[in-house]
């Protein structure tokens, strides 16, 4: 199996697909209720769905960029603002967290070999 996508549910969808153009995703599904990105790089997509109602989402979604400290700092020149800029993780992992319109969090991060690899990786199946 593969992970075919991630949807996000947002309050107002031309804000939210604004905002995820802006961090340089490609929108390749556009409707008033639902839109799909394609990532800049790889094959990954996710997609926002247009929520009427109040929603508390719990879920992160993570987007992983080898030139971590760059892209942030390209993004802050647009005006993102980052909860959280790059910091090393005890994980691990390289990451900044950023909050979307609707209040989604991501995580923008680098793990290297450590995203499939680390340390503590145990393999297990039933």
């Amino acid at each position: 199996m593969n992970l075919n996508q991630v949807t996000l549910p947002v309050k107002d969808m031309d804000e939210a697909a604004a905002f995820y153009r802006r961090m340089g995703f490609l929108q390749i599904v556009d409707s008033p209720h639902y839109a799909r990105f394609e990532c800049p790089e790889g094959e990954s997509t996710f997609s926002l769905s247009l929520e009427s109602g109040e929603f508390a989402n719990g879920s992160v979604i993570y987007f992983e960029y080898e030139q971590l400290d760059e892209l942030v700092d390209g993004l802050v020149a647009k005006g993102f603002a980052f909860d959280q800029m790059p910091t090393d993780m005890g994980y691990l992992w390289r990451e900044a967290v950023l909050h979307d319109p609707s209040g989604n969090k991501i995580k923008l991060f680098w793990a290297g070999e450590n995203r499939l690899n680390p340390p503590w990786r145990v393999e297990r199946r039933d």
